[in-house]
């Protein structure tokens, strides 16, 4: 019998806000250990919590993001357990009343466009991080309230490979949203996987398995392609899979049990006492909808169709932003927009590294690059001269008909003036000139070389190549 895997993902995500979910705390990375912290996130009795607005916005605006519906009543709740490093033994999150529901991923899969459903978006508070040494423990509080957005997809993925592209695709989403920096080795993104294995062509769910707090994608894979094998191999020998939590341990390449899996009674949900319910009026949700920015896969689905590019290069401008801002501003009503694309990936890149220069910083304009796709395309200027021009475009902001013109640059097309150049490479290198008569064709392109060389780059490549063979064969 064959079996089949059926896995679901939540991801956490911290929220790229300035301060903490309930309080003035920095939210950032890399302090010294509990100095980021005060009485309300460190949940001592009194304190009040008040929620961080911004916090607010970017959990609506990833349901914007995600295709979800955004209910107009939300609330927060308390969720009971008791773990060292959470000091209030309650996490405050969204339980039945989420601020999002539903919606779906889109991701390139396997050749075709896969899509994942999302169950819900909630937005919660992060724990502090615990540390373990030799012989102690200690924990850090820096973290513990954190903006911190869960999302929940509907058990759609079939295979560790299709979980690891539905979660890069998810990252690229929310990093382009402006929602997260989804920097994993800061722990700003972490998942937990819930996977279950069932007969090929059945459609009830086996005993789900809940594998923790995985800092990789890559590890998720990993634990993936542990987990479904050990379960079919159970279920074969006619064991019974009971739902529990387990972890991955990436050294050893093993999942292990941690405890049974935990249900909702067992946490105790009520409403949180100290937080008004979340009733966004139109004009805020107006406001959250104006920060929706184009989806990644929709953005290089737009640079293949708009402007006639291979996947590759639009690749290249979904992941490098400010990079494709600047190519669709360059080939704007171009005849040839893979020539502007070519330029802007070979050379504008190479450029920009090596002077330490961002697309922020460019001095010239982004038409000028269209210009000087023309005038390669027109055999004004070869493509050699081409390089000089565009490193003086990048150096100066001058456009390239001026520096053409300036330089005296333009491409040498008089036949006349041709022939004369070839006959004197052909009088220079005579053996070269017997070579290539001799049936080697490769003397001709030396040969070719040479007059470019003495043109200084400026003959046209393609007339002396047929004026060369013409003279040699004669």
């Amino acid at each position: 019998m064959e079996y089949e895997a059926v896995i679901g993902l939540e991801t956490h995500v911290q929220l790229k806000t300035r301060s903490k979910m309930w309080c003035a705390c920095a939210n950032e990375f890399g302090a010294d250990p509990n100095t980021r912290v005060c009485p309300v996130c460190l949940g001592l009795p009194g304190v009040l919590p008040v929620a961080n607005a911004e916090a607010l916005e970017l959990t609506v605006l990833t349901g914007l993001l995600l295709n979800s519906s955004i209910p107009r009543f939300a609330k927060f709740d308390r969720k009971n357990y008791f773990y060292p490093d959470s000091t209030k033994n309650y996490q405050v999150t969204q339980y039945d009343k989420p601020s999002t529901l539903g919606g779906y991923v889109d991701f390139e899969f396997e050749g075709a466009i896969a899509r994942v459903r999302i169950t819900r978006a909630h937005l919660e508070e992060d724990v502090g991080k615990s540390t373990h040494f030799d012989r102690f423990s200690g924990v850090d509080f820096n973290r513990a309230g954190v903006p911190l957005l869960e999302i929940v997809s509907e058990p759609d993925l079939r295979s560790p490979d299709m979980a690891f592209e539905y979660l890069n695709a998810l990252k690229d989403i929310l990093h382009y949203g402006g929602i997260s920096d989804c920097d994993m080795e800061k722990g700003m993104v972490r998942c937990d996987v819930n996977v279950s294995v069932r007969p090929k062509g059945e459609t009830k769910l086996g005993a789900k398995i809940e594998i923790k707090n995985m800092n990789s994608f890559s590890g998720v894979r990993r634990a993936l392609e542990y987990e479904i094998p050990r379960q079919i191999e159970a279920v074969k020998a006619g064991k019974t899979l009971r739902q529990e939590t387990r972890r991955w341990d990436d050294d050893a390449g093993i999942t292990e049990p941690m405890r049974t899996k935990e249900d909702a009674h067992d946490y105790r949900y009520f409403p949180e006492p100290d937080l008004m319910p979340f009733e966004p009026s139109d004009e805020w949700l107006a406001k959250v909808k104006a920060r929706v920015v184009e989806l990644p896969l929709v953005r290089k689905q737009r640079f293949i169709s708009e402007f006639q590019l291979p996947a590759g290069d639009a690749e290249v401008f979904k992941n490098d932003v400010p990079l494709g801002d600047f190519f669709t501003r360059a080939a704007q009503g171009s005849r040839n927009p893979k020539g502007v694309a070519n330029w802007v990936i070979n050379n504008l890149r190479s450029k920009l590294s090596e002077s330490n220069t961002t697309v922020a910083e460019i001095q010239f304009n982004p038409g000028h690059l269209q210009a000087l796709v023309d005038l390669v395309d027109s055999g004004k200027i070869s493509s050699k001269i081409a390089q000089e021009v565009f490193a003086d475009v990048f150096a100066t902001g001058e456009s390239p008909g001026a520096i053409v013109e300036r330089k005296g640059l333009a491409q040498v097309s008089d036949s006349g003036a041709i022939e004369k150049i070839c006959d004197e490479v052909i009088a220079a290198n005579p053996r070269s000139a017997e070579d290539f008569r001799a049936g080697k064709a490769a003397a001709l392109n030396f040969l070719k070389g040479q007059v470019m060389k003495l043109s200084k780059g400026k003959a046209n490549p393609a007339m002396a190549g047929e004026i060369l063979e013409r003279k040699l064969r004669a």
